[in-house]
């Protein structure tokens, strides 16, 4: 097996493909870009309960070139209680909602509810002129998440979706691997997206009948759908492992159905240590792109043929490493709120996700 060097990685992908890139080189063009603009972008967070809430706060506060954090929301005292001894939330200042939305200048709303309030949350932001980064999933009823998608487009606002693997390096090399025919015709993409959770984090996810498909699953169903479109089929497997401790849709498998390539999904909330064998790998007749881990992501592409600096054979991707999980979205939503480019996933890709996380969770409320 050939190891790539991470130079050459680079150079094939190119810095702005990858959407992350070098660490040193992405903070030297957002400072130049800062500095150009001279104004920050002004952001606040509306909720504390979502489970990436505290690593988005943490990411805002890091791009101090890009943005100017003016308030955090918690209406619940008790979550607020337990923020404010958390390091993430130091010394920011606590508001509410109609204050935050009435500050001065403000541009972007981070929206880290719980599941049930994301898109009423988003949907009174958007009503206020605000972009949004709302955080997934997007509820339970397609019809209310395309209302706030339709009522942001015509005010000509952007919710970007908190889908946490769309500016991975790994990820935007296999984007890059299917849309320049590198692996020739798909005919196979598999998922593995699971880990184990104790008693109390099954009681927090028990009121969502989607279960750990609509948990977890999402984030590889958004890179499927972004690979290849909206599948023609999607069947739900669903299994309840633990019926005399609770009702969880624990184990999951949903298989997709393309014209040429069939692609699966499974999810699991009883695996011991399942993070380490969570993959996403497609493979075609000319090759096979495979991360695995996905975090820290390891990656092997497979290829019948060179292609740039690729060799022929199964060479592992020396990835660049990321500088956080969630500053590529938050970079790229800064670019987009300043006018500088368009959202690379809009409105009729998010619903597209959206619909398919309800099928693949074995949602009626589609």
């Amino acid at each position: 097996m050939t190891r790539m060097r991470r130079r050459e990685f680079v150079e094939t992908l190119g810095y702005a493909a990858i959407g992350v890139g070098a660490a040193g080189s992405l903070q030297s063009a957002r400072s130049a870009r800062a500095t150009a603009s001279n104004e920050k972008i002004k952001i606040g967070q509306i909720g504390t309960a979502h489970a990436h809430a505290s690593g988005k706060i943490e990411t805002i506060r890091k791009l101090a070139d890009d943005y100017e954090l003016v308030g955090v929301v918690e209406p619940d005292s008790e979550r607020r209680r337990i923020a404010e001894t958390q390091k993430a939330y130091r010394d920011v200042k606590w508001t509410t909602e109609e204050q935050l939305l009435n500050t001065a200048g403000l541009k972007v709303v981070a929206v880290e509810t719980a599941v049930r309030d994301l898109v009423p949350t988003a949907a009174r932001c958007v009503a206020a002129g605000m972009h949004v980064h709302l955080d997934k999933p997007a509820g339970e009823s397609l019809g209310e998440f395309k209302k706030l998608l339709d009522e942001a487009t015509r005010k000509k606002r952007v919710v970007q979706m908190g889908y946490m693997f769309r500016y991975h390096p790994a990820f935007q090399l296999c984007f890059k691997a299917v849309r320049e025919g590198w692996l020739g015709e798909i005919f196979e993409t598999r998922g593995f997206m699971s880990k184990a959770i104790n008693a109390v984090q099954r009681k927090e996810l028990v009121p969502y009948s989607g279960g750990a498909m609509f948990e977890l699953g999402c984030h590889l169903i958004d890179i499927l759908v972004r690979m290849q479109g909206k599948p023609d089929k999607v069947t739900a497997f669903v299994r309840r492992t633990r019926p005399r401790q609770d009702s969880l849709a624990d184990d999951q498998l949903a298989v997709f159905e393309y014209p040429k390539d069939v692609a699966t999904i499974h999810v699991a909330l009883m695996e011991v240590e399942g993070e380490r064998r969570r993959q996403f790998a497609v493979s075609g007749d000319q090759g096979t792109a495979d991360v695995r881990p996905l975090e820290p992501a390891r990656m092997t592409l497979v290829l019948s043929r060179a292609v740039g600096e690729f060799t022929r054979g199964s060479q592992e991707v020396n990835l660049p490493p990321l500088t956080g999980r969630y500053d590529g979205d938050f970079l790229d939503l800064a670019r987009i709120v300043r006018g500088e480019k368009e959202p690379d996933f809009g409105p009729e890709h998010d619903l597209a996700v959206h619909e398919t996380i309800l099928r693949a969770s074995g949602l009626v409320r589609v």
